[in-house]
């Protein structure tokens, strides 16, 4: 197994721990595993769960929002970079560090908003007034 990276590593993306649930499963496969986001910057996510998966494997994830409508979820295709044994009350499960490979604009959108201002944007929205086309609009702080 591939040892984690070093979390003291100068990121051009700040992660930023949270603690959500998301669903997720193997590309080419049908059945829902449950898992918890540990952190998350624009580019991925530390997840746990019990599933064991190999580095290199496409998982479709789905990050939901704790009370929030389905809208509000965050989808992605996402890339298993590194995995590591994670124990949890006696039990073995995992860790993975995701890289997303393919997320809509939309879907970064919602997931820069759930991190908040410790993402390193001060403001992330879409363009919505009636006599504009719909845009995305992010406003990076100075």
């Amino acid at each position: 197994m591939a040892a984690p990276p070093d979390p003291n590593q100068r990121r051009e993306h700040p992660r930023v721990s949270v603690n959500v649930p998301l669903n997720f499963k193997m590309m080419g496969t049908t059945g829902l595993d449950p898992g918890q986001v540990i952190n998350a910057s624009a580019t991925g996510l530390l997840i746990q769960t019990f599933k064991d998966m190999p580095i290199g494997k496409r998982i479709s994830v789905e990050v939901r929002y704790p009370g929030g409508p389905k809208s509000s979820s965050v989808n992605a295709i996402s890339e298993i970079i590194w995995k590591d044994i994670y124990v949890w009350e006696g039990w073995d499960a995992y860790q993975y560090g995701l890289k997303f490979v393919q997320i809509s604009d939309e879907d970064l959108l919602r997931l820069k908003q759930l991190l908040g201002s410790r993402s390193g944007f001060g403001e992330a929205t879409f363009g919505d007034q009636p006599d504009q086309e719909e845009r995305l609009i992010l406003k990076v702080k100075p």
